[in-house]
């Protein structure tokens, strides 16, 4: 400690300040990461062209545990679409399709989706992309979601996981948040 000349008061030593300003950053940066926002690396083509590999994203974490049809989102996939966490696949991010009740098939003789009945507009698929070579017929059960990766012929999503145990379905309790916006890179970055 230092006294001051004027008052005689002690004043903190200017590293206990500085220690003092770190710690109180990593407190707002682990409670801005646990509260707000988490970012994530894309790891694979399965979203594109809407998400690249490389791409680093924001997960919403106010929209944790909630889906709802259209939206992007990551979730934890151990036990659903890795065998465990160990593998490095813990984290997932795919398009929601359907939630709990909706009834999801595929496809009409135009080659579309349908959810509810009625065909699944996919503006964001790439040009020329069937919506699924692999035909199905569900109904998702409450509680859990049906997703799809955006590139259908490069992305192990539901679909593929129909005969495995929860039968595609993710629960929704396992959403850890809704993409709002690509960080990285700076080109690319922006809401999506």
């Amino acid at each position: 400690m230092i006294r001051d000349s004027a008052s005689g008061r002690r004043r903190p030593h200017s590293v206990v300040a500085a220690a003092v300003c770190v710690v109180l950053l990593l407190v707002a940066a682990v409670a801005l990461r646990h509260f707000v926002a988490q970012p994530f690396r894309v790891p694979s083509a399965s979203m594109e062209p809407v998400l690249a590999p490389g791409d680093v994203i924001l997960a919403d974490r106010s929209e944790r545990g909630t889906a709802h049809r259209g939206a992007i989102v990551v979730f934890d996939g151990s036990g659903y679409f890795a065998p465990s966490a160990a593998d490095g696949d813990r984290y997932w991010v795919k398009r929601v399709i359907g939630v709990g009740g909706d009834h999801v098939q595929c496809c009409t003789s135009a080659g579309e989706l349908t959810v509810n009945g009625d065909p699944l507009e996919e503006p964001y698929l790439p040009v020329g992309t069937v919506p699924s070579e692999i035909d199905f017929d569900l109904v998702v059960p409450e509680g859990r979601m049906f997703v799809l990766g955006d590139n259908r012929g490069d992305s192990t999503d539901s679909r593929h996981l129909l005969g495995a145990p929860g039968g595609g379905m993710i629960p929704v309790e396992r959403v850890v948040g809704e993409v709002d916006r690509r960080v990285w890179p700076l080109p690319r970055a922006g809401a999506l």
